[in-house]
């Protein structure tokens, strides 16, 4: 049989990147899928390029355009929405990961998949979806363990990605929220190491968990790296607060703008981490991170000013839900839930998913805009035809 020049490229590129990548990178060939998979068997991108590509071409990558970052409800094209956020921790895991050696392709795949499952309204909306969540029983909404069960039991209709385990340990220990300054990867996982792992979180929301591989770690931190800066940016350009009120110990170490916040945050973890199997940022930077962390929750993430309507949200959260599992038990196939979701989806997750757990992947898939215009539909009358056909 005639070989394939690609394939054997492919190969290749495999032999060439043992050679080049530190001893403690993962490479391409270690990639883990749940099911044999027959794109990566004989395809010629390489394991953790086709997770990329796949996470990349999803359709709730697609909708990533219109989900909160922090700022909801504000109309300024300058404020930074979620599929920023995500391409800013890909650039900034995969400047990190040239630096030390790593595997830029896992770095690229978890990085864009990381926040796949933030419901609208960031963070706030995820408390709200998740009070609904307990009440019918599925016990707290957490988005890393969304993201992990829309990658592998919604998109595709239904079917999953099949990414590998190693990308999807990296979403579900992403915990960017979580302040680390040392992160060794845990290494010996499994995808039942995963199940496990998915389950006790969903027991304990404050379970730490710890990426398996060191670009999981990368990935965890350059969350932080991506966002801490940026946020303070964009409130300064709202109004919310002054430079000036950053406070000295952070200003004299970081600085008081994103650019130089992530250019120190990046150089001090490349130095601290270059030759170890971690990452960690040095003493001083740890703790200069830790109080702008700080001073972000208290003047920007608990703002009552950037909350005025979340009482609203809330209350949306609540009818839109309750609506659209009355639609599903009730059968009433004109609903959005059915037309817009349902219809697509595969017959073995219909009969594996229970009403309430439906609602909660069609609720979390929305973007703000979407959610905003079905609430809008429930509550607001709408105008009846000039004239009635026969």
């Amino acid at each position: 049989m005639e070989s394939d020049p690609l394939l054997e490229m492919r190969q290749e590129l495999d032999r060439a990147e043992e050679a080049r990548l530190s001893p403690w990178a993962c490479p391409s060939r270690a990639a883990v899928r749940r099911r044999p998979d027959p794109v990566d068997a004989t395809g010629h991108r390489q394991s953790f390029a086709l997770d990329a590509d796949r996470v990349l071409h999803s359709l709730a990558y697609t909708r990533y355009i219109d989900k909160t970052q922090v700022f909801s409800l504000m109309p300024n094209d300058h404020i930074t929405h979620r599929v920023l956020h995500v391409q800013l921790v890909s650039k900034i895991g995969r400047t990190v990961g040239r630096f030390l050696g790593l595997n830029e392709d896992l770095i690229e795949a978890i990085a864009l998949a990381h926040d796949i499952g933030h419901p609208p309204f960031g963070h706030d909306g995820e408390r709200f979806l998740s009070a609904k969540c307990r009440e019918h029983g599925l016990g707290p909404f957490l988005h890393n363990l969304q993201s992990v069960h829309f990658l592998e039991r919604v998109e595709k209709g239904g079917r999953g990605l099949n990414l590998s385990l190693q990308v999807l340990d990296g979403v579900l220990c992403h915990d960017g929220e979580v302040h680390s300054q040392h992160l060794t990867p845990r290494r010996d996982k499994s995808f039942a190491t995963l199940d496990a792992e998915m389950a006790a979180k969903q027991e304990d929301p404050h379970l730490a968990l710890i990426p398996m591989t060191l670009e999981g770690c990368v990935v965890r931190m350059a969350d932080t790296m991506a966002y801490v800066g940026r946020d303070l940016e964009d409130a300064i350009r709202v109004g919310l607060i002054r430079r000036e009120m950053v406070p000295e110990e952070v200003r004299r170490v970081l600085g008081d703008t994103n650019g130089t916040i992530v250019y120190r945050l990046v150089t001090d973890l490349i130095r601290t981490s270059r030759g170890q199997d971690y990452v960690a940022f040095s003493p001083p930077v740890g703790e200069a991170l830790k109080a702008l962390k700080a001073f972000n929750l208290e003047h920007i993430y608990l703002n009552r000013r950037i909350k005025s309507e979340h009482a609203k949200i809330e209350e949306a959260f609540a009818r839109l839900f309750d609506r659209y599992l009355a639609d599903l038990e009730g059968g009433r196939e004109e609903s959005p839930i059915f037309r817009d979701f349902l219809e697509g989806m595969s017959e073995e997750y219909r009969q594996a998913t229970p009403p309430a757990a439906v609602v909660r992947d069609f609720v979390a898939g929305m973007t703000d805009e979407y959610f905003l215009a079905h609430y809008r539909e429930l509550v607001c009358p709408r105008r009846l035809p000039a004239r009635f056909g026969p």
